[in-house]
């Protein structure tokens, strides 16, 4: 039986949590982080704060990988995020196409619950480093602490952005009525039907998330380059065949980039060197013709990239 309908969303059984006091940075992970995690297992840690002026704040390393989803729900293995306060669940997440956001607790304490069931465990599991925040420092009030409605033009404008789907945005705007705000979005009115209406009836939500998608995809990210080989390796003494291959370099603009600065640029964050076999073709040494090899011949590809601030590349 699928542990989905045996864990319900939300922290069922609080007696079994494990209490860690947070009075400094630290972490929390999945057992054998980063390393597959063990089956049938349910673990729930309670991060509480010493003060209670303070909030906590959850970010989740880059390494995330879950068994994944089952029509887009996490059924099976997954890591929730509660607001002890009230009930809430911020979140729920598996799979390893996307890293969790992070998470801002509304108080001093916030409970984070771990399940995996009896089949096919994946790597390297999650690890979740936590921190405290004033009130006052924080960069973005998290979705939880203060309503949309009430945040600074700029901070809402980049809120906004970090969503994936117009549904999870209308939730986030209206929590309490995001299903009637979502229907009467998509319902035509007496107005003048705009030109997305095709034969009176407009698309769900489908069209602004491809839109959203189309966006990334043309954006800041890797993408196949061909590069010279005798350029790339600055070897003006050989010959190689073919003289070009294929290698992911990052490429696209930062038009939408989130950070505060005047140039933001396109660049790797992430590099991975490459071997690849190709005939080579060098002079003899005082005999004609050419001496003839297959060699492997090394490349960096670039696997994730990112925008940032050009003053952050500098020096």
């Amino acid at each position: 039986m699928p542990l989905f309908s045996v864990f319900p969303v939300g922290v069922q059984d609080p007696h079994h949590e494990k209490i860690i006091t947070v009075t400094t940075n630290g972490s929390i992970h999945s057992p054998k982080f980063p390393h597959t995690y063990p089956r049938n297992t349910v673990l729930v840690w309670r991060l509480v704060a010493l003060d209670e002026n303070v909030w906590i704040q959850l970010t989740f390393d880059e390494r995330f990988g879950l068994e994944d989803p089952e029509d887009d729900i996490c059924k099976y293995d997954f890591v929730e995020i509660e607001e002890p306060s009230d009930g809430t669940v911020l979140g729920r997440w598996c799979g390893s196409s996307t890293v969790p956001s992070r998470q801002i607790s509304k108080g001093n304490q916030i409970r984070i619950r771990f399940v995996s069931d009896e089949y096919f465990p994946s790597e390297p599991g999650f690890c979740i480093h936590y921190t405290l925040l004033m009130p006052h420092h924080t960069e973005a009030p998290s979705p939880s602490l203060l309503p949309p409605s009430a945040l600074p033009l700029d901070v809402l404008n980049n809120a906004v952005a970090g969503f994936s789907t117009v549904e999870d945005l209308i939730r986030y705007l209206e929590p309490d009525r995001w299903q009637l705000d979502l229907e009467d979005l998509y319902r035509p009115t007496w107005q003048l039907l705009g030109k997305a209406y095709i034969h009176g009836r407009k698309s769900r939500v489908v069209d602004l998330n491809l839109l959203k998608e189309e966006a990334r995809l043309y954006s800041c990210t890797p993408r196949n380059f061909s590069v010279s080989l005798r350029e790339e390796l600055k070897r003006t003494d050989t010959i190689f065949w073919p003289l070009c291959l294929l290698v992911k370099r990052c490429g696209g603009n930062c038009a939408c980039c989130q950070q505060s600065c005047s140039e933001c640029q396109c660049v790797p964050t992430k590099v991975t060197k490459k071997y690849h076999e190709v005939l080579q073709l060098k002079p003899r040494i005082g005999v004609r013709g050419l001496h003839k090899s297959l060699t492997d011949v090394p490349l960096e590809h670039h696997e994730e990239c990112d925008c940032v601030c050009k003053r952050n590349t500098e020096g």
